[in-house]
């Protein structure tokens, strides 16, 4: 895919960060478009079907993560990379976005650089297709590539992106311990810089999701995959 045939929404209730946005983005040759509230971003998105969204949490009519849920309900959506970009810092609100669906969370201020390095990386995992197994399959759990579905004992679970891309990474090697580094760069790209609690983050949900059992902390190392309960 072509950088012009790469559709960017922006959502933001500020227009001057609309503005400096979207003249970096254009400058890439991105397709881009913008609201200025939740509501508004979705009309937008439906119309528009972009691949990547950047998008404020704290906006008027419908803030950034309830906006989040509703884009990941819609089947359409399931696949469009959504990133924070927003003021807020704080450790609840980092860990909401995540829960909600989101793919990345940046704080402001962020120099246009490493906001273009971070949509690049966030791209390129979008853009990269699968050269290995369509299906992993254990005990009571199967996870399939193509369909990007896990059944656990006979249940379809539908899982945010970057929770399915996890386990898919952890469960195509069972037993082998990834390094911290290693899921980063696999699962969200190596120009995107993420904390260690985005990790653990999506580790405790699919442990919450599918079974603690399956999952195994490596302390100060990373995490594995274990084919069934001991």
């Amino acid at each position: 895919m072509k950088k012009k045939e790469i559709k960017i929404l922006l959502v933001d209730d500020e227009p001057d960060i609309i503005e400096i946005i979207r003249f970096n983005l254009e400058q890439e040759g991105y397709q881009i478009s913008s609201a200025s509230d939740g509501l508004k971003a979705i009309k937008v998105a439906e119309k528009e079907l972009p691949h990547l969204i950047i998008m404020d949490v704290m906006m008027p009519n419908l803030d950034g993560i309830e906006t989040c849920e509703r884009l990941r309900k819609d089947e359409r959506f399931a696949d469009t990379i959504i990133m924070f970009l927003t003021a807020r810092g704080e450790d609840y609100s980092y860990v909401a976005a995540f829960e909600a669906g989101a793919d990345d969370y940046v704080t402001k201020p962020i120099k246009p650089k490493v906001l273009m390095s971070k949509v690049k990386g966030l791209l390129r995992r979008f853009k990269e297709k699968a050269n290995t197994e369509n299906q992993l399959i254990f005990e009571d759990l199967v996870i399939d590539r193509d369909a990007y579905i896990v059944t656990l004992k006979g249940k379809e679970l539908t899982l945010p992106r970057k929770e399915f891309e996890l386990i898919y990474l952890l469960a195509s090697k069972p037993e082998k311990v990834f390094k911290r580094e290693k899921i980063m760069e696999k699962v969200w790209g190596g120009d995107v810089v993420v904390g260690d609690r985005t990790i653990d983050v999506h580790i405790r949900k699919l442990r919450e999701k599918i079974g603690d059992h399956y999952f195994k902390t490596v302390k100060g190392i990373g995490y594995k995959f274990i084919k069934s309960e001991k």
